[in-house]
């Protein structure tokens, strides 16, 4: 365990640390919470124990030769844990922090700078509260420096005194404060920057308390603010930060406030690390995501290729309308060139299917798009196929992620790109016409021919207008584009094909008569359409209507995938037709794997991506796209009316979801709600059986179900039912209400 916890401080050390500055950590106090009298300290708290999360705070400021650790009770169990690499003193008697701080003192004598103490058992202090904290102490060149925080609730800290003027004049402990006193909200966090030669001078002032002969660490700050010295603090402004941890309780609530961290939406952002999600990695732009993010994330896959003696395959790099995607874009390119890997960088924007395309047909060692996807136009993000065109699984994702939050700048191997273009290195290429021709060998061009169809589509301002356009021009139909020039703010919303996201496109089709409306997202890889009078229909019901077609229509057998949160009418329907239906986690790159395994001839998600056999092993909308223009001429039925053929196999079921913004509380608050309550009924219908394979989902009869899923791609958390009536639907969803508004 020893050599564990010194590998995790040690890789936590910053090289910025401020000269003269000392740390002093009081860890000496005989509190146990285990049967066998294990310190306090030494519980575990996350991934390190309480101790080690506090010396990991002293190490974002200090070196490890600057550290002095306190020790008493079972301080050789104290040393074993942390290691060799840090000064240990011990405190022979149990006679308050004041006295644990005077032993170090007396080692430093004649030194000189600051001393920044810190408590043992005070692990949840942000790095930055610490720097601010040492930055205040300098700036206002002061003696004393304190943390401070105003808190909403009951703890056992002392309070905060202050001047009319606002001076702090005194520190007043919970057990000697009176009512009035206890009716402060500003307490004493614990933790100070402190002049070691003033320290030194009120600490031999002091004599041994006649309170059960302790000399508390307070008394002492008592005699330097009485001096007249120059005291200043600073304020925190997280509540969770003073959270000590004196029992269990304790710390059962601190690894609360760690898990909710954890969670926390810019969590990455702000400690500039990259993150994958289900859809690959995204973030905001200036945030996570940044050249240097980009470089380091291009260096990773690139030392991965060089280890599998990859670099004759090469990559292919394709990039959106997005801000900063075609500059994230050539920065990747450098890289690999740097790392002589050849590189096909595609000349224009273009929508991920087609790099997915690309990538198989190439057998390029990794295809990668700069792309968000359907995010808000003020993130970005990235996507990595593998040489087959489908994305990295979850291994490969965390693999690829951990080595580069380990990169430097100084790692990053680069060449520039005028250099790798006129050297041949990296060139660019266009894969328009052979991505074209792929789809359209897969559809009929020749039935959609005679069939006269007028088509509208809404490309999203995204990448999807050129591909799309040139097969449905191809194939004779009469097609009006909207929202088709670029515009990186994608008109100010999201480019998601969801109802909401589509009332221009109902409305002009409404006026103008046409037999489909369609559109895709951002980067083309989703779909969503329109019936002939303008309605939504579900992505859902055209999972349904594709499948039927393909199977029924085209005369083309095997299974489905669909993922957790999609419809179980396929179920139904390929059980109608001999045919399983199979359920995955959210994630199109599970659908492809179940596909592959299995032989399926569909795969689908309900937000939108979908892909058949023999196409790309990834979503695709422009195909999606032209197979429903394809479905409508060859059966020469509109929408609405292959909508009812199908309800008439399977019977309806009514869909509700709901998408609420998610705080890092309710990440560990709502999962645990739900799983401490009754779960063998949702109200008065029984649950058959429950999965946490991928958020929370509950089987219940006749096909009917209920999940509650965070997105692994937005800060959001997904309520979703499926009923056999409106107002059953209703029922279940206002069920798992319950577990995102309750209290805590």
């Amino acid at each position: 365990m020893a050599k564990t916890a010194q590998t995790k401080i040690q890789d936590s050390v910053s090289l910025d640390a401020k000269a003269g500055l000392k740390a002093v950590i009081l860890a000496a106090g005989a509190q146990a919470i285990t049967a066998s009298g294990e310190p306090l300290v030494l519980q575990s708290l996350g991934e390190r124990s309480i101790l080690e999360c506090v010396v990991q705070n002293a190490l974002r400021v200090v070196r490890p030769e600057d550290i002095y650790v306190v020790v008493g009770y079972r301080q050789d169990e104290v040393r074993s844990h942390l290691g060799p690499q840090f000064h240990y003193v011990v405190q022979e008697e149990a006679l308050g922090t004041g006295d644990a701080v005077l032993q170090v003192v007396k080692l430093l004598k004649d030194a000189t700078g600051n001393l920044l103490v810190l408590y043992g058992d005070t692990p949840l202090l942000r790095p930055d509260s610490i720097r601010g904290l040492l930055n205040r102490h300098q700036l206002r060149k002061a003696h004393l420096t304190l943390l401070t925080a105003v808190v909403n609730r009951q703890l056992p800290y002392g309070r905060i005194i202050r001047d009319a003027a606002g001076q702090i004049i005194d520190i007043i402990e919970e057990t000697e404060a009176s009512a009035e006193v206890r009716e402060i909200h500003e307490l004493n966090a614990g933790a100070y920057v402190v002049d070691a030669g003033a320290i030194l001078t009120a600490l031999e002032q002091l004599s041994t308390s006649s309170r059960k002969g302790e000399m508390r660490l307070t008394d002492c700050v008592h005699q330097l603010i009485r001096s007249g010295l120059r005291i200043a603090n600073y304020q925190l402004y997280d509540q969770d930060e003073v959270q000590g941890i004196n029992n269990t309780k304790d710390l059962e609530q601190a690894e609360f406030i760690l898990q909710k961290r954890l969670f926390r939406p810019h969590r990455q952002e702000e400690q500039n690390m990259v993150a994958f999600g289900t859809g690959g990695w995204r973030a905001i732009i200036g945030e996570g995501f940044t050249m240097h993010n980009v470089r380091r994330l291009s260096q990773a896959l690139s030392n991965e290729i060089t280890r599998r003696c990859e670099e004759k395959h090469g990559v292919i790099i394709g990039y959106d309308r997005r801000f900063l995607s075609k500059q994230a874009a050539e920065a990747s390119s450098e890289v690999f060139a740097g790392n002589n890997i050849p590189t096909i960088l595609l000349s224009e924007d273009a929508p991920t299917p087609l790099i997915t395309y690309a990538t198989a047909r190439e057998g390029s060692a990794y295809g990668l798009v700069f792309t968000a996807s359907h995010n808000p136009p003020e993130w970005n993000g990235l996507k990595v196929f593998h040489s087959d065109g489908a994305l990295l699984l979850d291994d490969e994702t965390r693999k690829i992620e951990t080595e580069t939050n380990a990169l430097t700048p100084d790692d990053v191997i680069k060449l520039e790109l005028d250099l790798a273009l006129e050297n041949g290195i990296v060139r660019h290429k266009d894969y328009t016409n052979e991505y074209v021709d792929a789809v359209e060998s897969l559809i009929d061009l020749e039935a959609i021919r005679k069939a006269g169809l007028k088509v509208i589509v809404d490309p999203m301002y995204g990448v999807g207008q050129l591909t799309l356009g040139t097969v449905l021009t191809e194939a004779r139909c009469r097609v009006t584009f909207i929202h088709e020039r670029h515009n990186p703010l994608f008109g100010g919303r999201s480019p998601a094909p969801s109802l909401e996201g589509l009332r221009m496109l109902s409305s002009q089709m409404k006026e103008d008569g046409y037999d489909v409306g369609l559109a895709m997202d951002g980067d083309a890889d989703r779909i969503a359409i329109l019936d002939e009078q303008g309605r939504y229909i579900s992505v859902n019901d055209l999972l349904l209507l594709l499948y039927w077609y393909l199977h029924e229509v085209r005369g083309e057998r095997g299974g489905v995938v669909r993922n957790l949160a999609t419809t179980h009418l396929l179920d139904r329907l390929a059980h109608s037709m001999g045919e399983e239906c199979y359920e995955v986690p959210v994630g199109f790159k599970h659908i492809v794997n179940v596909m592959q395994q299995h032989n399926a001839l569909l795969g689908g998600e309900s937000s939108g991506g979908l892909t058949i056999r023999g196409h790309i092993l990834g979503k695709d909308g422009i195909f999606a796209s032209a197979l429903v223009v394809e479905m409508l001429a060859r059966t020469g039925q509109k929408i609405s009316q292959l909508r009812d053929r199908i309800y008439a196999l399977t019977g309806p079921l009514y869909d509700l979801e709901e998408s609420i913004p998610a705080t890092p509380e309710m990440r560990i608050a709502v999962p645990r709600r739900l799983e401490e309550a009754t779960s063998s009924s949702i109200g008065r219908y029984p649950v058959i059986r429950i999965s946490h394979e991928d958020g929370t989902k509950l089987y219940l009869e006749n096909d009917n179900w209920a999940l509650l899923r965070f997105s692994g791609t937005e800060p959001v958390l997904r309520l979703c039912v499926q009923a056999d009536t409106e107002a059953k639907a209703e029922e279940m969803i206002q069920w798992l209400r319950q577990f995102v508004t309750a209290e805590k």
